[in-house]
């Protein structure tokens, strides 16, 4: 079940640019719609351990403050860098620069000896993002807005940093609980910043509350969920390949939605993306054709897993 929920939450995450694009036409801005996502995210998640008693579980101490700052600081950093890139660059651009997160995560884990970086692996992760090149690079992206190519590798390595930290917490809480946290972290965070800074814009028009909505609903509370749910079951460096799955999703959403055709390149990348998680799930066999058990974590006795 682990690398099917991330494929999920990769899908789900994947709508997000296109809702978003949607939002920014009918007159949301960046700051109106972070506030609404994350504020609307937040009660929805509230509201879910209101009437689901059993989902509930104390939480207190580091893990609280913890998973408090994936949201308050992790989470509302690289949603507010990868929001106000997208207003200033093409949708599949960032998308390219965001997904250097993989590698990132890969290589981080592994030097922080979470996780080990075997060839097979070094294999999937190269081939994962050659197909996700190739999806991108068929797109027909226009000219690289440095401001916006800046902001988009900012939310990379925030985001980096933010699976890295989440891998700390996951098994101790259940992933409804550490979402609802986040998801209060980062609302207060940008509800503070909506007071300093005198208030957002509400006067889109009415369509806009569709997409804020979807967006809330879809690519976060949703997303957020099978994400935490799935990183529960696996590493870092297998979630973080398997959300390479995104940018693919996204690609084929805008070809449906806002009449973009998909190229032979594209259709290659995205097989390729896709073989890649089929691979990646066939374990190693013994001499008598049975399976060959998985290492444990390298951080078994801190409940740390290796590899949203």
């Amino acid at each position: 079940m682990g690398p099917a929920l991330c494929l999920v939450s990769a899908a789900c995450f994947g709508a997000m640019a296109i809702f978003g694009k949607l939002a920014y036409d009918a007159g949301v801005t960046p700051e109106a719609l972070l506030l609404v996502r994350f504020t609307l995210s937040a009660v929805l998640l509230g509201m879910f351990l209101l009437v689901r008693p059993g989902e509930r579980q104390p939480v207190r101490g580091r893990v609280l403050v913890t998973a408090l700052g994936l949201g308050a600081i992790g989470y509302a950093a690289q949603a507010s860098l990868y929001f106000s890139a997208l207003r200033r660059m093409d949708a599949s651009l960032l998308s390219l620069i965001l997904y250097t997160f993989p590698v990132l995560v890969t290589i981080a884990a592994a030097l922080l000896g979470r996780d080990r970086l075997s060839p097979a692996r070094i294999v999937a992760l190269s081939a994962a993002s050659m197909g996700t090149l190739l999806v991108l690079l068929g797109a027909g992206a226009g000219e690289v807005e440095p401001v916006g190519a800046l902001l988009g590798f900012g939310a990379a390595l925030t985001y980096t940093v933010y699976i890295l930290v989440a891998d700390t917490v996951v098994r101790r809480l259940a992933p409804v609980v550490l979402a609802t946290l986040v998801m209060t972290g980062a609302a207060a965070t940008l509800g503070a910043r909506t007071l300093l800074t005198g208030g957002v814009p509400v006067d889109f028009r009415p369509s806009a509350w569709l997409w804020l909505i979807c967006i809330a609903v879809v690519s976060t509370v949703a997303a957020m969920m099978t994400f935490f749910a799935g990183l529960k079951r696996t590493g870092p460096s297998t979630a973080a390949i398997l959300s390479t799955f995104e940018p693919v999703v996204t690609t084929a959403l805008a070809a449906l939605t806002l009449g973009e055709s998909l190229a032979p390149i594209q259709l290659l990348g995205g097989l390729l993306v896709l073989s890649c998680v089929v691979v990646l799930q066939i374990k190693p066999k013994n001499g008598d054709g049975t399976s060959r058990a998985r290492p444990r974590p390298v951080h078994r006795d801190r409940s740390v897993i290796s590899r949203p």
